[in-house]
């Protein structure tokens, strides 16, 4: 597949602001390059990014509604109430309930919590949780991570005696929830500086409120960076402004954790460095998938639990149900590749395949496989009775969101964003549908859209050395908004080539004059039938040491190769 490469030039402009950058701050030109692309110069700013203290967090009271939740959560205090968390069944909602939980328990308030089940409820608020939550006698609800589109629920709620804090980080409709409070960076009149804050974030700036209001040692809410990172991270927001904070004050905390839990999970998760991957693929799928497997209890269970023997016996059920979420992924996902290969429907504009017995949990990671593989926006659907409910995923460039506002003759109800979304139809519609998303997928002209390669800098084979590379960890932690940097090497012959792993990957070590590097392509194998030893090429990807029995070696983990022109 071809890709197009957009590499960051350097002008005049820019080099003179490299170079400052370098002298004040005493850092490599490779690392300055690299905060000047991305637009972190400003002095003050580049410091919080580089070395963010605990005095970077922003005023918690900017957020909105905040002194009103504050209030009320005091109310409920000093009157005894009882106090549910409404979460939800996700990374980000477990972590959220953890911390809050955790934090009113140790001042002294015993509060519960409700998750819905993904399988049976769904996510967010619903009228028989409520219903349930009223018949408990439960008069203050706190939600995290959701309650932002729970208009009718919340009403429902009054209307039982539950008042309701909602705290949330989602986009906000036209019509907020009538709550006492609505704590969300997203609402219209906002004011507070960051607004993409995970939905642990707002429970973090609450709880700092909190202890604020209390008069409490900084070190109370602090203390739960640990947590409130692995939250962050989970849920994919931007790493940047306060949840670079976040997560960079977080992840000392994470190696050092003293929740038990997180300890176990770290410990299974196989890591030998604790970093942002290791959230990522190992901690984050683990806990997610007691929520794809309908047992999100379990995962809120393990950080909550301060007994040894349980702790260890949850992480195993949480292995147990990450391997049933990897093994049921995998099997939805050939079969969907086998349906796509058979009826060529890789060669339409847009993928739409159904399935019996495809599990809700997985589909949309299964959606997400087959969109990068095909580069096209694909919707998977799992038939139930007279109905194909499912997930959808779209490409960069192309809106699946509104796109599908114009077949809406054709579906049942759908909701999410441009990137991602989620839908019922009819069973005997899906044909249909499949065919009026391709016409409005042809309409755009979306065979023009080609994938890009956002090319960090251009550097010298010649140039490069370990510490160089190993000064890249100052940008962690990578993720959304702050990616691993991607280079381009040109010029560079080829030494020596092969697949690995049944042709899967590939393996290389390139050279330039009598400096050498080795390369490894994950998923790259087919190309080592395309180039032979001794053919010139440019190739892009990430610099990284690798070590292999005791010996360091510089390594790029290929994204894309072409031949030099």
């Amino acid at each position: 597949m071809t890709k197009k490469w957009q590499i960051y030039e350097t002008n005049p402009e820019k080099q003179k602001q490299i170079e400052k950058i370098v002298k004040e701050h005493q850092i490599n030109p490779l690392l300055a390059t690299i905060l000047v692309n991305r637009n972190i110069c400003d002095s003050q700013e580049l410091n919080v990014f580089l070395h963010p203290t605990r005095h970077d967090f922003y005023d918690p009271f900017l957020m909105p509604d905040m002194e009103k939740a504050i209030e009320r959560i005091k109310i409920a205090i000093d009157q005894k109430e009882n106090i549910i968390i409404y979460g939800d069944y996700d990374a980000d909602g477990i972590t959220s309930i953890t911390v809050l939980q955790s934090f009113l328990k140790d001042i002294g308030v015993s509060a519960n919590h409700y998750i819905p089940n993904r399988l049976e409820e769904g996510y967010g608020l619903n009228i028989p949780a409520i219903e349930g939550i009223a018949k408990k006698g439960y008069t203050l609800m706190i939600t995290v991570d959701c309650g932002i589109s729970a208009v009718k629920e919340i009403e429902y709620a009054n209307g039982l005696g539950i008042e309701t804090i909602i705290t949330d980080h989602h986009e906000v409709a036209e019509e907020l929830p009538k709550a006492i409070a609505v704590v969300d960076a997203k609402r219209k009149d906002n004011q507070y500086p960051c607004r993409d804050l995970a939905g642990v974030g707002v429970v973090f700036k609450l709880i700092q409120a909190l202890a604020e209001e209390f008069h409490m040692p900084e070190e109370s809410y602090l203390k739960y960076l640990d947590i409130v990172c692995v939250g962050t991270i989970s849920d994919i927001v931007p790493l940047r402004d306060e949840n670079r904070v976040i997560t960079k004050l977080g992840l000392r905390l994470v190696n050092q954790t003293k929740n038990k839990g997180l300890q176990s999970l770290l410990v299974s998760s196989g890591y030998q460095c604790i970093d942002s991957t290791t959230i990522s693929f190992g901690v984050a799928p683990r806990i997610n998938a007691c929520g794809r497997m309908g047992h999100a209890e379990k995962a809120l269970q393990l950080f909550l639990s301060e007994d040894k023997e349980q702790v260890n016996e949850l992480t195993r059920e949480l292995n147990q149900y990450n391997s049933i979420r990897q093994s049921t992924e995998k099997q939805i996902y050939e079969e969907a590749v086998m349906q796509i290969e058979k009826n060529q429907l890789d060669k339409n504009d847009t993928i739409v395949v159904a399935g019996q017995n495809w599990h809700h949990g997985v589909i949309g990671i299964v959606a997400s496989k087959i969109t990068e593989r095909y580069f096209k926006p694909s919707i998977l659907l799992c038939y139930e009775d007279e109905l194909a409910k499912g997930s959808g995923r779209s490409i960069p460039g192309f809106d699946l969101h509104e796109a599908l506002m114009k077949c809406l003759d054709t579906i049942e109800k759908f909701g999410g964003h441009s990137m991602a979304i989620g839908i019922t139809l009819k069973k005997d519609m899906v044909e249909p549908f499949a065919k009026k998303v391709e016409m409005v997928a042809k309409e755009a002209h979306i065979e023009e859209i080609v994938p890009v390669i956002q090319i960090d800098s251009k550097v010298e084979l010649t140039e490069l050395s370990k510490e160089m590379v190993n000064s890249l960890k100052e940008l962690e932690p990578f993720g959304e908004g702050n990616k691993t940097p991607i280079f381009v090497i040109k010029n560079l012959k080829i030494d020596s080539i092969r697949a690995l792993s049944e042709g899967k990957h590939l393996k290389m070590t390139l050279r330039e004059n009598n400096t050498v590097i080795h390369a490894i392509g994950f998923n790259l194998g087919e190309l080592a039938e395309e180039y032979r030893i001794g053919d010139k090429v440019d190739v892009a990807g990430i610099l990284e040491i690798n070590t292999f029995n005791g010996v360091e070696n510089l390594q790029i983990n290929l994204k894309d190769i072409m031949k030099s022109v």
